[in-house]
């Protein structure tokens, strides 16, 4: 039966929260040591006659044989399609009363994301299940619910248990057994099933990804892959999963993944796991673990061994819990769930892939409800203890998983009881960030009179005293239950316990718009009130000879600028970075309206005397040799600029330029994203072509690797590409760099700021151009997360302006739209689209020859692609038996001394993140097969 009421569609996910969710909070606990109980409520709901035959079913319900002409699992022969999926969950609605569907969102694609949502009959009414969804929620805050009442629903209610598959669109098996299981519950008779129907609200999402499924790639339509965007939620499949997730919030979450190989991944997880997932979840994944292990031997070959090497399972290898955008960190971290990933080998037959998927559902709704009552019991602590740790200020402490780790980086002896964001600048970013935390129900208020912290926490590693904290700002106090989320998303560093690394080791909201934010461990009780809406908008209404202005000083006031540009409204930008609306460019509560929506506050202004037009520039996103077209920064181009920014962007290829067609020549602006290849296929002819388009008033802007490199051989950057020492890792961390506020890249950014790093090249400043972003070479020097020998970065340039003829070339060292969510790199973008024309840059003899020396530089090596190498860090001892071990995989594997231990660095040009590797999951459990625990891996 429908619920249309539940749809989530890409507009009305942005107002769930508001719609549906009353305010909610987090925290951890001691895991409860209880036996599994009957509860009074499945005990009444439980009949006398349900069957003993596991077989047993209604025959009312389409059969996979019958819906979709094929069996799922055992005896099938090829994955399901998107339009299959679709109709089979309509299908088995329409014959079950346990069943209630919808659709959560609309991709990028256009495809419809169904979901299914089945127990006993009698739970899926929508009074019924509106009464328990509510339940679970308040269950999340123990402020509004005493323990007898607590105690009273876990008797009473149903866990709820989430099954969702296919995130890596072409890791199709999750989402045919997650299919097999909604079958199974929807029509089965056998007593196994009506523990399930009776104990557990199941949600299934079979596919998260279906237009990655249609095209059997990873990645979405616009290249992102889905399984980092948690956190930040740029991507419609992600947003509106999360809005279904706080509506009907997980004890246990399933996300189901394919690997290479055949063979089976499911948790005890690797290290690290991020310090403030509760205690709770990481008992429930561990026992979640055996019963699986169980099944495994039971139907397959049980645990992996040097003899048994296919259709066996593995655990506390490869896969971590630690960044704040996996599947399993959100769940576990934001909702206290036992959030964990299955991966299967996507080398064994199709039967054997979608079989073992389904089993491990299987067997994880199994447990979860005969465990129903501890479940819910420990859930409603978990909340209790968030909440007391944050009344004290204590963070958790770090902790390691795998038997033969230790940990390295305990949790620093800090004491935090608030956070406050400051409203002096980037104002539209950190109310972006404030509307984010709140669709994850933290709780957060705005300071309605200045107040005086005795000590105080600057982002960027200082310690104050005496701050006053502004009316205006943003109070984000640790005393509620989304404790563990706030610490885990906006903490200054995420205090890995132990370096191993298969994404990044920063993702600090703050610090990813350049906030000026603070934490303190100050008892204080501000004059606030609660926000509950997105400030922003006018306020006050233009007079006669009045015009309205924002700074352009985020990403979300560039995000403002376009959309008013793209309605044709006729904006200024002063000298100082204030853009000026006139009155006539929309009526005023449309103007209104817009700008809230982005959190943006118009002030009042008179005509401005030194402010220069702005206008939408004509974009060529460049997609020639070297740029994957598919995934990564082409796509974050396409995203931001297209999607975000409403900017139509004309392919440019390797063939336009070398051929100077109107393609390319007919632009104002070209984009070369990041990728491979140093020259992008140009000729000698491409690169004369393209540096004649500079000179004749044009706009290259050039990010990271291939960027930066294209415009070095077209002779347009006096910047050469510093050498890395030996050992040098830097693993997606942030770093303090100076702004050059007064250029036009810098403009609206801080003196001050930071910048993202992920292995980026290190670029020495420009001798004929602008150094906008500079890395420090004093004490302000500072980093976050993990790195070895970043001191190599000191005195560097990451944004460099180089005026050429009449036009510029903007370069960027690092990815500045990474993932969508770098805000401030978002921003300088914008600043370099919008930049307007100035004078002819003189040409001179000198700034000639640097940029001819430039072009004349010896080539880095393409060692990472659009991620990083791979390094392997060992004692020195160890090296020898990890040298032999490296060479059977890569034989230009490097080998080299640093702070006194073994690092091998591994090329990977293809830029694979380590879940996609070809080898290194296996290279790794070799070298532990062979007694050497690794210091470090980055992957």
């Amino acid at each position: 039966m429908k619920h249309t009421e539940l749809r989530l569609t890409r507009a009305t996910a942005l107002f769930a929260s508001a719609l549906l969710i009353p305010a909610v909070a987090v925290v951890p606990a001691a895991a409860a040591a209880a036996s599994p109980q009957t509860s009074a409520f499945a005990a009444a709901s439980a009949t006398a006659d349900c069957s003993a035959d596991p077989n047993a079913r209604l025959d009312s319900v389409p059969s996979p044989e019958d819906a979709l002409g094929t069996p799922l699992g055992l005896g099938q022969a090829e994955p399901v399609t998107v339009d299959q999926i679709q109709a089979y969950v309509a299908a088995i609605d329409a014959a079950s009363d346990r069943v209630v569907s919808g659709t959560v969102a609309t991709s990028n694609g256009g495809e419809e994301m169904p979901y299914a949502i089945v127990s006993k009959s009698a739970n899926v009414t929508k009074p019924a299940l509106d009464k328990i969804a509510r339940q679970i929620r308040e269950l999340r805050d123990p402020r509004a619910l005493n323990d007898a009442k607590a105690a009273e629903y876990a008797d009473e209610l149903p866990a709820i248990a989430w099954i969702a598959g296919n995130v890596h669109g072409g890791e199709k098996s999750g989402a045919d057994a997650a299919l097999k299981t909604l079958y199974e519950l929807s029509s089965g008779l056998s007593c196994d099933v009506e523990n399930r129907l009776d104990n557990l609200i199941t949600v299934i999402m079979p596919t998260q990804n279906p237009d990655g499924r249609n095209a059997n790639r990873r990645q979405n339509d616009f290249g992102f892959d889905l399984n980092r965007d948690w956190f930040a939620r740029t991507q419609v499949e992600t947003d509106a999963k999360l809005e279904l997730l706080r509506a009907f919030p997980p004890q246990v979450f399933i996300d189901a993944h394919e690997m290479g190989g055949r063979q089976y991944f499911f948790p005890p997880n690797a290290d690290p796991i991020h310090h403030e997932i509760a205690d709770q979840p990481v008992d429930w994944i561990n026992r979640i673990g055996a019963e699986n292990a169980e099944t495994f031997t039971e139907n397959y070959n049980g645990i992996c061994t040097d003899t048994v090497t296919t259709e066996c399972y593995f655990n506390y290898r490869s896969y971590d819990m630690f960044y704040m955008g996996y599947g399993d960190t959100v769940p576990a971290t934001g909702f206290g769930a036992a959030g964990m990933t299955y991966e299967k080998g996507s080398a064994s037959a199709t039967e054997d892939r979608v079989q073992q998927q389904f089993l491990t559902q299987w067997a994880t709704t199994g447990w979860a409800a005969d465990n129903r009552h501890e479940i819910l019991s420990s859930w409603y602590q978990i909340w209790k203890t968030a909440l007391a740790e944050g009344e004290a200020g204590t963070l958790e402490p770090n902790e390691v998983v795998q038997p033969t780790n230790t940990v390295q980086f305990p949790v620093p002896d800090l004491t935090v009881r608030s956070y406050f964001l400051l409203p002096d600048r980037q104002l539209g970013d950190v109310r972006e960030l404030v509307d984010r935390l709140r669709r994850m129900d933290v709780e957060v208020y705005e300071v309605q009179k200045p107040l005086t912290l005795d000590s105080a926490r600057l982002f960027g590693g200082r310690d104050a005293s005496e701050v006053t904290v502004p009316a205006g700002s943003y109070w984000i106090p640790m005393a509620q239950p989304q404790k563990h989320w706030i610490q885990a998303t906006l903490g200054e560093d995420p205090y890995v316990p132990f370096p191993y690394f298969y994404d990044v080791s920063s993702w600090s909201n703050p610090l990813l718009a350049g906030m000026n934010a603070l934490s303190t461990g100050d008892e204080v009780t501000p004059k606030a009130k609660r926000v509950t809406d997105t400030s922003g908008g006018i306020a006050n209404t233009a007079k006669k000879g009045e015009a309205y202005a924002y700074p352009l000083d985020s990403s979300k006031a560039a995000d403002l600028t376009f959309a008013l540009l793209g309605e044709g409204a006729e904006l200024q930008r002063t000298a100082d970075g204030l853009v000026v609306v006139p009155p006539s460019a929309m009526r005023s509560v449309d103007l209104d309206r817009l700008a809230r929506s982005f959190g943006i506050s118009l002030t009042n202004t008179t005509a401005p005397t030194d402010a220069s037009p702005l206008g939408l520039p004509d974009v060529g996103l460049f997609g020639g040799t070297g740029i994957s077209l598919t995934a990564g920064s082409h796509g974050e181009t396409r995203f931001v600029l297209g999607e975000r920014w409403g900017l139509d962007l004309a392919p440019v290829t390797t063939a336009d330029i070398n051929d100077n067609t109107a393609a390319f020549t007919d632009r104002d602006v070209l984009v070369v994203p990041d990728g491979s290849n140093a020259t992008g296929g140009l000729t000698a002819t491409g690169q004369a072509n393209l540096k004649a388009w500079v000179e004749d008033g044009g706009v290259y802007l050039g990010f990271r690797n291939e960027g930066t490199r294209v415009a070095r051989s077209a002779g347009l950057t006096s910047t050469t590409e510093r050498a890395k020492p030996a050992g040098y890792q830097v693993v997606g961390s942030h770093f303090r760099v100076d702004t050059d506020a007064s250029s036009a890249i810098g403009l609206g950014r801080p003196d001050e700021d930071f910048a993202f790093n992920n292995g980026d090249p290190i670029l020495e400043p420009s001798t004929t151009g602008t150094n906008v972003v500079t890395y420090p070479t004093g004490d302000t020097f500072w980093t976050n997360g993990y790195s070895v020998g970043a001191d190599a970065l000191r005195g560097s340039t990451a944004v460099v302006d180089e005026p050429v003829g009449s036009g510029h070339a903007v370069l960027y060292a690092f990815n500045p739209l990474f993932r969508a969510y770098n805000d401030s790199g978002m921003q300088l973008v914008a600043n370099a689209l919008l930049m307007p024309a100035g004078e002819t840059a003189a040409s001179s003899n000198r700034a000639t020859a640097a940029r001819e020396a430039a072009q004349a530089a010896p080539v880095a090596a393409d060692l990472g692609g659009e991620w990083r190498p791979i390094s392997i860090t060992v004692a020195p001892n160890d090296a020898k038996k990890v040298t032999a071990l490296v060479a059977e995989y890569a034989d230009d594997a490097t080998r080299a001394t640093a702070g006194g231990s073994t690092v091998f660095t591994i090329a990977n040009p293809d830029g694979l993140s380590a879940d996609e590797h070809p080898f290194l999951r296996e290279l790794v459990q070799r070298i532990h097969d062979a007694g050497v625990t690794p210091q470090a891996i980055v992957g």
